[in-house]
Parts: C-alpha cells; structure tokens; sequence
C-alpha cells in the first residue's frame, strides 16, 4: 500500500501564558540583557527598560478611555513605538490590528471599517507618503468608529504617554485574540486572520528552538513589523528565546541591513528571497563583514535554489533556513534544520514544525493523496487561526470541521515528510512576500469610467518573484494608455497591487462554458514578453 502524505512535528508541550507574562519572565531573567536596537534613531533597550516602556505605553492606552476588546491599529513602520505598542496591547486586552504602511486611502478606509478600529497611531509622513493627508482623505465623507489619532513623530505620543492611567485589574487568557492581520487569505477578498496569545507566542518560540537562538544571539530582522513574519517570527521569537531583535531601518534597505549585520555583530538574518537577493546584489556587498552570521530564516515567497546556494556561501550562513507558512496559521508551518543536508534546505520548505501536522489531499475530493503526488497542503494544530473577523462562512471555507487549515497552496510531499511547493490552487499573486488577490484588484478597475472588463493574474519576476498584469477590455469608443490606468490607481490601493504591465484587448481566451481562462493569458504574456528563462527559475 503506497504511504500517505501525512506527517506530523515533534510534539512539544507548549507554553500556556499571555505574550506579557512572557515578557515579564525574561525581564525577570535577564534584566540587563539588551533587548532592542532600532537603529536608525539610535534606540537601544534592555529587557527591564523593555518592559518599563511597555507598562508606560500600557497606562497610556487605558488613558485614552480604551479597554479590553478595542481595537488599536498601528500602521507604521518598524520602529520602537510598533514593538512597544505590540507588547502594550498584549497587556492590557487590547487587539492590535496590523495596519501596512502601503496602503492608501481605498485600503485604509475598509480596514478601518471592517476592524471598528478605535484608535490609530502612525507616523505623520515618511519618505514613501504622507500618511496624515491619506488618513483625511480617508476621514472625509464616511463615518468610521476611529475616535483616536496619535501621530509617533508628533507631541500626540509623549501626550498620551504622560496622560496614562493605572492598568486595571483583568484577566487575560493565552487564548484570547490579541492580533489581527488582513489578509487575501485562501477564500478571496481581504480579511481580518484572529490571532491568539497562545497562537503566535508558540509560533515564535518555535521558530527560536529550531534556530537553535539563545540569548547570546543578535537577531537582524527584515520582514516588515505588520506582517506575521516581522511580528511573530521577528519580535516573539527573540522575546522568548531571550535574542536580541535589530531593527536596521523603517523600510527594508539593502545597504542598511548589511551595515546592521556587521555593526552589531548579528548572528541571525531574517528576511524574504527578494531581500536577500537585493543584499547579495549591493555593489560594495563584499567590503562587509558578515562573519558572525550563522544562521537565518528565508520565506514569504518561493526561494530560487541558486540563491540560497549564495545566502549559505557569501553571508556565512551556513544553517540558513528556508521557512513557510502564512497568515492564517501564524505563520510558521515548516521549515527546514540546521543539521538538514543542503540538497534539503534548498530542494525543498522543510518538515512540519514541532506540534503541527500536515497532510497533502486531493482539491476534487479532499482525499489524503500518496506521497510523491501532487494536492493542496492542509495543517493542523495550536498554530491555526481562531478565524476571519465577522466573516464564519470564509472560516469554515478555510478551516474543516477536523480543523484542517486548507492553504490554497498546490504542494508534494516527500517519503521523509519534506514538502515542496508546486503552484497555488487558488490564483493569488506573491508579489515580495505580499499576498495580492486579483479580484480586489478587477473590482477596483472596475470603477474606471473607461474599463468594461478586466482580468487581472501574477507574471513571474526575476526580483519580486511575480508582479501584477492586468488585461483590460476598453467601452465602446474609449481609448486609454497603461499611465492612465496606473494613475488611476496610484494613492488609492497599495503600490504592490498596482499592474506593473497593463495590455488592451478585445476579448478574453474562453472555456466553452464561458469561463476566463487566466492560464492562457499568464501563457502568452510569458512567451510575448520572453518571460521563459524567469518561470524556469526553480524554487523550493
């Protein structure tokens, strides 16, 4: 009888405490023990001073008449105020929503809608925007429930910080929601991923025991703090283990996280293929000094195996990891060992993380499919999302009665229980680690007053790993050029979503039953582009 593709974790007995007991037993231990580097403001805290700004920030969310269940969004990026904001709301009951920077006043206005955010906090502008004109853009003409707005470059912080009010007495529980993410998910449009205590504190510590951290390890994260990756694997992951987290600049910046690596002597680099890619490609990359790397994590899209092959060899990093997983499940499901061989960590996305399972089934049938054979890969255990915000019918489309998260991904899984990514079921683009659902893109277009119909699908590129194309049929007598659609979409959806290559057309390749084949489009864009070399790229 063939074996099935069904393997399972070590199992492992996981931690059952809130985020800020974590907090305060690390503190507890380790009080001097650097904690956080923010580089770029030149912000350095131990674990005792961690833990003060955190209580500060605590009392400070109390005193903006906020309790347990509100929902506070952050939508900046990384900074010491976003990982003290993070930790505070753990403390006191208080949701975080993760808002990301990218979005504009289309994106912001429904997150803002959906999560009944009470309260935000961001910065006033950056290099990339000026949030304050977004957010009143935003404000203008539509009721929200946001009542608060605290600017973190402005006197709106140190304010709300001096105006804080003892944190009263309540009882927080590890399965409490304490996160939400948005997400195009794996049912269609953007949605509110519940995350727990229990989920993402587990998720992070995890990750720290298969990288082996300690606190003697220097921890460089480049994932962006709103993502799971950033938040979970980045700062829960040095917290529980006791690592120190460095954070080299707002934004990803090649040159800055290298400069990081060195001045700081860090030892684990995190970040997504794109990331690394544009690292091993600075052109003064070899005057660094990158020797006290040994390890990392490299995930949030699929990782060409010739990069890894570079990351190990010119970073030094020889135990670098290739790591999967997404929102919905905290995000970590596998990942490759250190002690993994490299036709392992580079043919492959590892073996299902400690008390987790996972199983390869049919899309038809929902059938466990042998190993070997291609299907959608499902995963199961404490990592899984409590659901989507106010959306139970996507919850049980995403998550079975047995408790399978269904991924959307296509996978195969090997004899020993590694995986490999082979597609996607559903059509989500990856542009650079960010998920882009093409439908909310299509229903955007839509509202142009020359667009009759558009499809929009993912082209493979050699950088973001695929960009977006939209194919656009014009009304009757309309004209219109690539620039006029870009512009229609720039400052209202997030720069990632907008097509980076647009084609007028007269019609759509059809099923007979009148069905939009988006693999012929994907099919010709990549012959007429002379695409064939980057779809060949091989991936983990």
């Amino acid at each position: 009888m063939s074996q099935p593709s069904y393997s399972r974790g070590p199992q492992l007995a996981l931690r059952e405490e809130t985020i800020f007991e974590a907090l305060s037993q690390m503190a507890a231990r380790q009080p001097t023990h650097e904690a956080l580097i923010v580089r770029h403001r030149n912000t350095r805290l131990t674990y005792r001073e961690l833990k003060e700004r955190v209580e500060e920030a605590a009392r400070g969310l109390i005193g903006q008449g906020l309790r347990p269940g509100d929902r506070v969004g952050v939508w900046a990026s990384s900074c010491a105020e976003w990982v003290l904001l993070f930790l505070a709301c753990a403390r006191t009951g208080i949701v975080q929503v993760n808002v990301n920077p990218a979005y504009r006043s289309q994106d912001l206005g429904f997150v803002l809608r959906k999560s009944r955010i009470k309260a935000l906090f961001l910065h006033s502008r950056d290099a990339r925007a000026n949030y304050r004109q977004i957010l009143e853009e935003t404000r203008a003409g539509q009721q929200l429930p946001l009542q608060h707005v605290v600017y973190l470059d402005e006197d709106s912080w140190p304010r709300m910080l001096a105006n804080g009010v003892d944190v009263p007495s309540i009882e927080i529980k590890p399965h409490d929601v304490c996160n939400i993410q948005y997400t195009s998910g794996t049912t269609g449009s953007p949605k509110g991923v519940l995350l727990t205590h229990h989920n993402i504190l587990n998720n992070g510590w995890i990750f720290a025991k298969w990288m082996q951290l300690t606190p003697q390890d220097r921890c460089c994260n480049c994932f962006p703090l709103y993502h799971t990756a950033g938040c979970v694997l980045g700062i829960l992951t040095c917290l529980s283990s006791g690592a120190t987290l460095i954070l080299p600049w707002p934004q990803f910046d090649a040159g800055k996280t290298l400069e990081a690596v060195e001045a700081e002597r860090a030892t684990a680099l995190l970040g997504s293929p794109t990331m690394f890619i544009a690292e091993l490609g600075q052109p003064e990359f070899k005057r660094f000094n990158l020797t006290s790397l040994r390890t990392g994590g490299m995930g949030g899209a699929p990782c060409p195996i010739e990069v890894m092959k570079r990351v190990i060899e010119e970073m030094h990093c020889r135990d670098m990891m290739v790591i999967y997983g997404q929102t919905e499940s905290s995000p970590l499901i596998s990942m490759s060992r250190s002690d993994d061989s490299l036709e392992r960590r580079v043919e492959t996305i590892g073996h299902a993380t400690s008390s987790i399972e996972v199983k390869i089934v049919s899309p038809a049938t929902s059938e466990t499919v042998p190993v070997g054979v291609q299907g959608e890969l499902c995963t199961r255990g404490y990592h899984v999302m409590k659901g989507y915000d106010d959306e139970a019918e996507a919850t049980r489309k995403a998550i079975d009665p047995d408790g399978w998260l269904h991924t959307g991904d296509l996978a195969t899984m090997r004899s020993d229980g590694y995986l490999r990514i082979t597609g996607r079921a559903k059509d989500m683009i990856i542009r650079g680690g960010e998920n882009v659902y093409p439908r909310e893109i299509e229903e955007f277009l839509y509202s142009h007053p020359k667009v009759m119909d558009v499809q929009v699908v993912g082209l493979p590129n050699e950088r973001w790993g695929e960009v977006v194309l939209a194919w656009i049929r014009l009304k009757a007598g309309e004209t219109c050029t690539e620039r006029e659609i870009r512009d229609f979409c720039e400052g209202k959806i997030a720069y990632f979503k907008i097509p980076e290559y647009v084609r007028f057309v007269d019609a759509f390749p059809m099923t007979v039953s009148g069905k939009v084949q988006k693999f012929i489009i994907r099919e010709q864009e990549i012959r007429e582009r002379g695409l064939e070399e980057v779809a060949r790229i091989r991936t983990a």
